[in-house]
């Protein structure tokens, strides 16, 4: 596992969220109904769905695919931030895509899954490279740009459940991980 970056410590917050997230696909239905973000359960106050919720996923399919992209920001980002700073970066994430849906996006009943946060922790990795001058910070930022903006004025990308996809999740998760990254130093950054 070292050659993908993740090796040591560093990197052990998302491989914590890829363990979760396979645990809770197992419990399936009865995990996800009792954790996913439901707008009239967050009305009787269950405080806690504001978090839980991008732990949860639609079916095994879907939890498969997040936990890809969960690996794929550990090949990539692992070393950037430390244990502590990636669970920063992950709550404050998870926070803005609910706290978006709840305030933007009102006519969203429920939701489930990880990509809102995932495109926080490709933000918050993303500007890492950019602060340190890497050639892949812009490419990744101009993925981001590029992606965020598609999904905002065309819906889905065309490889995604479209019927299923909250678009208005990834901006909101890239902005909360964006924000997360702005106020916590990356490993590597000077002081």
């Amino acid at each position: 596992m070292k050659s993908l970056n993740g090796d040591g410590r560093h990197g052990l917050t998302l491989l914590a969220l890829l363990g979760l997230v396979l645990l809770l696909a197992i419990w399936g239905d009865g995990a996800r109904a009792l954790l996913r973000y439901d707008r009239a359960a967050l009305e009787s106050f269950q405080l806690y769905r504001p978090l839980t919720a991008h732990q949860v996923h639609l079916d095994w399919e879907h939890a498969i695919l997040n936990g890809l992209g969960l690996v794929l920001m550990w090949a990539l980002f692992a070393r950037d931030y430390s244990a502590w700073r990636w669970l920063a970066i992950w709550l404050s994430a998870s926070l803005a895509v609910s706290a978006g849906l709840w305030w933007l996006s009102p006519q969203v009943e429920w939701y489930v899954g990880a990509s809102g946060a995932l495109h926080g922790v490709l933000t918050a990795g993303t500007l890492a490279h950019l602060k340190r001058r890497d050639l892949d910070g812009w490419i990744l930022a101009a993925f981001v740009v590029a992606k965020l903006g598609y999904e905002q004025w065309q819906g889905a990308m065309p490889f995604e459940a479209s019927g299923l996809t909250i678009s208005a999740a990834h901006l909101y998760g890239a902005i909360g991980g964006l924000l997360a990254a702005l106020l916590v130093r990356s490993r590597r950054e000077p002081l």
